[in-house]
């Protein structure tokens, strides 16, 4: 079973993920014109920006669901992973992935708000399967929305979250000694007394949690790279050298040793910033803004944060402790005892001792991976609600309960391995049906500024 997930995953991530994912970031950028370069600082004031419009939450509040769900095992586990499998250079290329999926996040955001619907209830629904079912009408917009949402559901509601848990019991087995299962139960009564407060109390706990655990995590990394600030230069001189010279320190041919890098670059970087995948415009279709553009706009900062802040910290600290000249990986050859579960707890404790660094790690993992849990919950939920209705609610909740404390307890490899696939799969429908509503996506920034070029000529007429 592993062997042959294994197999379909090293196909998937490999070619069609780069054309899909990269592909339509690069799109995306040209045709909305560097939107992530020139906009970015505006992105920033929109956040303390008074919101005006008819979601659930302020917009403050999506961003942070959005970077609860983002900000996990992907910028500890993730990133540790793509370093081991891709050495140093595999970094580059996350950044490369996050630039492009800067674009990409902004255009499926836009998409979210535009097209968001209410439930029943009264509450706000939004995400691909509203603008896939937008972009294609009749069946074809029935199947491509109902294999997404399936795809969702299993890939982030049920074995996405069993990643998350997998990762925290196995973290806090090397830290403190505790069992998976005694992290499972404990992890199950929290996730359960949040689930049942619906989309409000989940927002409320991400607002608080996400800023706190991000400031915790950036300065414990920053006084480590303090620590080993004589080894910086030669940090960055490995991640350029090693993206396009990757068989020097992971072994093998020039070519394939280059795919590696690239796939596990792209591959990871995906898991961490998820932009493309079709999972953060749920959250993004909550925010109480005046327009698309706005939350859109402000999208693009979680992808930033998540990469180019929490990401590029710990691939810095892993690649400064352990890959240069006095480190154990110096020569690319894995130690017995380092793997992808315990590599970043082996560099934080290499400068902060053995007690402290791999507790550090663990707690921090743990509140990545809980707000992630939270995050991809609602997720799964908006989706079962499209697919059964909001009777199904319930049911989804139990079993989602079920997945996370299985997941304490499962097989690393064979977790990875299974939200891998399901993680492609939600790619297909979500970046079809954003090449499908490019021209909508460019409408809504054109006539921002047509409104903004209006304002100026109505003040000088003045």
């Amino acid at each position: 079973m592993l062997e042959l997930l294994k197999s379909i995953d090293a196909f998937a991530w490999g070619p069609p993920l780069l054309i899909l994912l990269v592909g339509t970031g690069i799109y995306l950028t040209a045709r909305l014109g560097l939107l992530q370069v020139l906009r970015l600082p505006k992105a920033f004031q929109l956040i303390f920006t008074k919101d005006k419009g008819h979601g659930d939450v302020s917009s403050f509040a999506a961003l942070c669901t959005a970077l609860a769900a983002t900000v996990g095992t992907g910028n500890i586990i993730g990133v540790a992973t793509a370093i081991k499998v891709g050495g140093p250079g595999a970094l580059f290329w996350m950044w490369m992935a996050a630039f492009f999926g800067m674009a990409t996040i902004y255009a499926e955001a836009t998409l979210a708000i535009e097209t968001r619907q209410k439930s029943e209830s009264g509450e706000v629904l939004g995400g691909p399967v509203y603008y896939i079912r937008t972009a294609f009408k009749g069946d074809f917009g029935k199947f491509l929305a109902g294999f997404f949402a399936v795809a969702i559901t299993l890939a982030l509601g049920f074995f996405g979250c069993m990643v998350q848990s997998n990762s925290i019991g196995a973290t806090f087995s090397k830290a403190f000694g505790v069992p998976g299962w005694t992290v499972g139960i404990v992890l199950v009564v929290l996730c359960g007394c949040i689930f049942i407060g619906g989309t409000q109390r989940l927002a409320s706990v991400t607002e608080k949690l996400v800023p706190i655990m991000a400031a915790i995590f950036i300065l414990g990394g920053v006084i480590l790279l303090a620590m080993r600030i004589q080894y910086i230069p030669a940090t960055f001189a490995m991640i350029f050298k090693y993206a396009f010279q990757p068989q020097a320190i992971i072994g093998g041919g020039f070519g394939m040793a280059l795919k590696t890098a690239i796939s596990q670059g792209a591959k990871r970087g995906l898991f961490s910033n998820e932009a493309g995948m079709g999972s953060t415009p749920h959250a993004h279709a909550q925010a109480n803004v005046k327009t698309p553009h706005e939350q859109g706009t402000v999208a693009m900062i979680g992808v930033f944060i998540d990469t180019f802040v929490i990401l590029t910290l710990n691939a810095l600290v892993v690649i400064s402790t352990m890959y240069t000249p006095d480190g154990p990986i110096s020569s690319g050859v894995i130690p017995k005892g380092i793997d992808k579960t315990n590599l970043a707890q082996t560099a934080f404790a290499s400068a902060f001792g053995d007690k402290v660094g791999p507790v550090f790690v663990a707690v921090c993992l743990f509140f990545f991976a809980f707000s992630t849990i939270l995050g991809w919950n609602m997720f799964g939920k908006i989706n079962m609600i499209y697919m059964f209705g909001e009777k199904s609610v319930k049911v989804y909740t139990a079993l989602a309960l079920v997945f996370i404390f299985i997941g304490t307890c499962a097989s690393n490899e064979l977790v990875w391995e299974i939200s891998d696939m399901f993680n492609f799969l939600m790619v297909i429908p979500n970046v079809i049906a954003l090449f499908a509503l490019t021209g909508m996506v460019l409408h809504i920034e054109h006539t921002r500024d047509e409104e903004k070029h209006k304002v100026i000529e109505k003040k000088k007429k003045k």
